[in-house]
């Protein structure tokens, strides 16, 4: 599995692509700029060459001689880098100048053709490179006939001295486009990357019930994304409501055995067997709460990112309820939840919630019960007071575990609580319990906020 930041390993990829692209370009403009100026010597060579071609003469004794040389110093100065040298077809050196001083050009054996120039790289007389120019002349008769090889030859230092200033020029301006080249694929990866900051953001608000789908205005590449989320969605929101279907149609099929079943018990109350009703009540009442177990599981699948329920509202349908059971007549009940505060739950499973919360406030309370509400940042913080024992801190898992039981000697199943924690859970809530100092016990349950 690839982990990492995209974002930094494009940049990286990016960066690591601009520097190679870069050095390749400075390799290859410095080979052409050494290349140009090697042809504008070569050129520079060629003229001399010609100048000597032109001075060739015979001096009163006949002897083959340059009567007009190149006026540049470097000829003159011993082994300054820069030389030409006449040698006959036997090899013998007629005339040269005075930069070679007591060396020769070591010019390769070459056909020549009359006329033609050629270009070599030979060795230097001071152990340097030199790029020469020659060629072949044949003479008149009147300065002896035959041929001989006339060539012009510079030290190639001057060619890289001049290369290394060109790279030198070169580089803190390759430096300067690196950086903006680099920046700028910054801002491309950013840009590139913003469609999937925005396929997140979407994601964000489908989760906090602010939205219900990506949508597709997003570009080409990420939009495939978007329907195959959207469809998972729909697909997924089918299902869910597939499976609250089957939860009433179960909720249904067992409303009338337990009706039956509670009739039955009613009858054998009325005929005195006490014992068997009180334990077929029993029965009933675990099929009940499992059936209600079984509801609020399906429940926990999902639900729409669009719901909401008014926390107050719910509170006093529930205190309604509640207040009208034996024990719930005799307590002083409290609803200080404000009117504006709304939840992302839908209202039956608020209700369920609540529900669950204040039956089992109510079993336990001495005298009042109270339901508070406050907001914290994007949650809302549902609190149930009674004025009962508290629980132990070492129970409090006990009491939220499915089936656990405190009190044995009072009716229920044990399933109330932890109904109501799966059900907060299923919409990214919680519910705690606390303080447990006798005295007080308090409820908390924490949902999202509703946009």
């Amino acid at each position: 599995m690839i982990g990492g930041s995209l974002r930094l390993r494009l940049f990286a990829a990016g960066a690591v692509s601009i520097l190679l692209a870069l050095g390749l370009a400075a390799l290859g403009l410095t080979t052409l700029f050494e290349r140009h100026v090697e042809r504008r010597m070569a050129t520079d060579l060629t003229v001399i060459l010609d100048r000597l071609v032109a001075g060739l003469d015979s001096d009163t004794t006949g002897k083959l001689t340059e009567t007009d040389p190149p006026d540049d110093p470097r000829f003159d100065k011993p082994l300054a880098g820069l030389y030409w040298q006449v040698t006959a077809e036997s090899g013998v050196v007629v005339d040269r100048s005075r930069s070679l001083w007591d060396s020769q050009l070591a010019l390769p054996a070459d056909e020549l053709s009359e006329g033609t120039l050629h270009r070599h790289h030979i060795p230097g007389p001071g152990g340097g490179t030199l790029l020469a120019v020659e060629r072949r002349v044949i003479l008149s008769p009147r300065l002896g006939g035959g041929a001989v090889r006339v060539a012009v030859a510079q030290d190639v230092a001057d060619i890289n001295a001049a290369t290394r200033d060109f790279a030198g020029d070169l580089l803190p301006f390759l430096g300067l486009v690196a950086l903006l080249l680099v920046a700028a694929s910054a801002v491309q990866v950013a840009v590139g990357l913003a469609p999937l900051k925005a396929v997140q953001a979407r994601l964000a608000a489908i989760r906090v019930g602010t939205a219900e789908r990506l949508g597709r205005a997003f570009p080409d590449e990420v939009r495939p994304l978007a329907v195959e989320v959207d469809a998972l969605l729909d697909q997924r929101e089918r299902q869910v409501t597939a499976a609250r279907a089957r939860a009433s149609d179960l909720a249904h099929g067992l409303k009338t055995p337990l009706q039956v079943l509670a009739g039955d018990i009613d009858r054998l109350q009325a005929k005195g067997e006490s014992a068997i009703a009180a334990d077929l009540a029993a029965i009933g009442e675990a099929m009940r709460r499992h059936v209600e177990r079984e509801l609020a599981r399906t429940r926990r699948t999902a639900g729409s990112v669009t719901a909401r329920a008014a926390v107050a509202a719910v509170a006093e349908q529930v205190i309604a309820v509640v207040r009208r059971t034996p024990r719930g007549e005799v307590l002083e009940w409290s609803n200080a939840v404000p009117a504006d505060l709304a939840v992302r739950i839908q209202p039956d499973d608020l209700t369920e919630i609540l529900g669950n919360l204040l039956e089992n406030a109510a079993r336990h309370a001495a005298e009042r019960i109270e339901v508070r509400a406050a907001t914290e940042a994007d949650w809302v913080v549902v609190s149930v007071i009674d004025d009962g024992p508290g629980i132990p801190e070492v129970q409090v898992p006990i009491a939220l575990r499915r089936g656990g039981r405190l009190d044995q000697t009072g009716p229920g199943t044990g399933l109330g609580l932890a109904i109501a924690a799966d059900l907060a859970e299923a919409w990214d809530g919680t519910l705690t319990l606390g303080p447990t100092a006798p005295g007080a016990m308090t409820a908390v349950v924490r949902l999202p906020r509703a946009g």
